[in-house]
């Protein structure tokens, strides 16, 4: 068994992701494109503050953090997230 490093606590991959598929998020930041999002410049902003979407899928990211897939109907995008830039509205906030 390996012990874990001092900085481990970064790993997001150990902790199990934030957000499910199917679940009801808004952005808490608008989102440029960063040239993952075919069909729009780069530096363009393809989510807006406050835009609401669906976690379609969750996926990993340097095998350290996630990445939620989150389908914004209205914009007919699917944007790549991070925890830091979602909030669920499926869930009561701690507040």
């Amino acid at each position: 068994m390996t012990t874990p490093r001092s900085d481990d606590h970064d790993i997001e991959l150990y902790r199990p992701p934030a957000f499910q598929p199917g679940e009801k998020v808004f952005s808490r930041k608008y989102i440029r494109n960063d040239g993952t999002v075919p069909g729009s410049d780069i530096g363009a902003i393809v989510v807006a503050k406050g835009e609401i979407g669906y976690v379609r899928d969750v996926g990993t990211f340097l095998n350290q953090f996630y990445v939620y897939a989150v389908e914004f109907v209205d914009r007919r995008a699917i944007v790549g997230m991070r925890r830091d830039e979602l909030v669920s509205l499926d869930k009561e906030t701690a507040t």
